[in-house]
């Protein structure tokens, strides 16, 4: 639909001339600052339809200049959103306040606070300032031949700040799973003031406020920087696709990955549909996608021992390839990345060519009349197999009955599972949906399998989410798996930086 053609509501907000430069009520902006990412979002922005967009979006350009914005949104009550990369898939972003408790609402975009201020390489660190975006904070890296490695799928668009805020899941599945693993220290700006952690390699002095921020979606804070961990460039790779009869093959198999201390980059295992749907395995088979990188020493040993033990499972290893070199990698940018038209000509390369194109091809499918989402959750491996089941039947039913279709019939829906990340006492199940969609009905279609879904996930004892973060589509179902007095104390921590109640309203907790 056509900028102009979108019936916006009018603008409620006006800042006081001191601080007009920081805003802006441009037609564009406050559309482009209204939804995320998720399927909902993306059907109701090509319907042109924007419930609640922000009234004004501020872009400041230094901490004193976010410090003024909130001054004046606390001063007037007015609720304040955290933007990040707008990638959010959980509705983390989208300004949806209840009844007329807040007379507006501001999003706060940090991407003009997009440097890297400072490098130690001496102990692998870096300050960054919270509004990078992954290809232009790796590009700065990259002129001191390091990088963070983390490479979430929304690498392109989303910020560190927003992967603080959400602890987003990253480029390994093993080990350093989440950005939490690679946060030194974290800076704020809250209506209350500054909240800076020491910088330190660790520490036992109390409740750890990095591990507040982490994870806490803009309710207590707006992350404006952070030391983070960054390592030299890897020089040697390897990477194999590993078939497997069943998916229960390959389940094992990763167990046994996941608790030998091989700490694989790359463990990524597709049942028989993921592995059809993606083109990257053989018909009927799952697909474990196995990788290892090192900065530092050839890693083909170590490739050696993980087919061995995939072997022992039933599994049948293809082809190695390895790249290797002892001089440090001075690519091109983003040489890590591949480039969205380029599918790799082997298992592993197809495979990661689906999953950077997935994104993409998602809006594709919705224009013609595609349901497609996913979901994802952790289990321990004792509960596994029960869990997979009852939530893979419950998801099914609800899709058959939500979109009209026999289940295994014609015109079925397809739901497939992949493993995105691995620990020794569990996997981190990523579950993708493609059924028919009702034109005009689509949303409904969604809330309703979400919510049986969600239901099914919490009922076997799994978590709302292992990576996508809460937001508010996530909420009813956080509240069940937290327990009662962690909100009591979480509404009280906000309650101290924020005693308006202004920063992401909805998330999390209520006031």
């Amino acid at each position: 639909m056509p900028l102009d053609a979108i019936e916006l509501p009018r603008s409620r907000l006006s800042p006081p001339d001191s601080l007009a430069h920081l805003f802006s009520s441009d037609r564009y902006e406050r559309v482009s600052h209204a939804l995320g990412k998720a399927y909902r979002d993306v059907v109701r922005g090509m319907r042109g339809q924007f419930d609640h967009p922000p009234d004004l979006v501020a872009h400041p350009t230094d901490e004193q200049e976010l410090e003024a914005v909130l001054a004046w949104a606390s001063g007037g009550g007015i609720a304040v959103i955290p933007y990040g990369g707008g990638t959010s898939v959980v509705g983390g972003i989208e300004p949806r306040l209840a009844g007329e408790e807040y007379p507006g609402a501001v999003t706060v975009d940090l991407r003009r606070l997009d440097r890297v201020l400072e490098v130690d390489s001496m102990s692998g660190a870096a300050r960054i300032q919270g509004g990078a975006v992954g290809p232009s904070l790796e590009d700065q890296l990259r002129e001191h031949d390091l990088t963070l490695r983390h490479f979430p799928q929304s690498f392109e668009f989303s910020t560190l700040g927003g992967w603080i805020a959400t602890r987003a899941g990253g480029h390994f599945a093993t080990l350093e799973t989440h950005i939490d693993d690679l946060v030194e220290s974290v800076r704020a700006i809250t209506p209350s003031g500054a909240w800076a952690s020491r910088r330190l390699p660790g520490s036992g002095a109390g409740p750890s406020p990095d591990r507040m921020l982490l994870g806490s979606e803009g309710i207590l804070g707006i992350i404006t920087e952070a030391w983070v961990r960054v390592r030299a460039r890897p020089r040697w790779k390897a990477s194999c696709g590993v078939a497997f009869d069943g998916f229960d093959q390959g389940v094992n198999a990763v167990r046994e990955l996941s608790q030998s201390g091989l700490h694989p980059s790359n463990c990524r295992l597709l049942d028989p549909v993921e592995a059809e749907v993606t083109h990257a395995g053989p018909p009927g088979k799952a697909l474990l996608v196995l990788g290892f990188e090192s900065a530092h020493h050839p890693i083909d040993p170590t490739m050696g021992t993980a087919l061995e033990v995939a072997r022992e499972a039933g599994g049948a290893p293809g082809e190695v390839r390895s790249t290797g070199t002892p001089e440090p990698r001075r690519g091109a940018p983003h040489e890590d990345r591949p480039a969205q038209g380029e599918a790799g000509s082997d298992p592993v390369g197809s495979w990661r060519h689906a999953f950077l194109a997935a994104p993409y091809l998602r809006d594709t499918l919705v224009c013609l009349g595609v349901l497609t989402d996913t979901f994802e959750t952790a289990i321990t491996w004792d509960r596994f197999e029960a869990f997979h089941a009852h939530v893979t039947d419950a998801a099914r039913r609800s899709i058959a009955e939500v979109c009209g279709v026999v289940p295994d019939g014609p015109g079925s829906p397809r739901l497939s599972c992949r493993f995105t990340h691995v620990y020794p006492d569990g996997p981190a199940p990523y579950y993708t949906v493609l059924a028919p969609a009702w034109r005009g009905g689509e949303v409904e279609q969604w809330d309703e399998i979400k919510a049986a879904v969600s239901e099914a996930v919490i009922e076997a004892g799994g978590t709302i989410t292992h990576h996508h973060a809460v937001g508010r589509d996530h909420r009813p179902w956080y509240d069940q798996q937290r327990p009662d007095p962690f909100a009591v104390a979480l509404r009280a921590a906000k309650a101290a930086v924020d005693p308006s109640a202004i920063l992401n309203p909805g998330v999390l907790v209520d006031p």
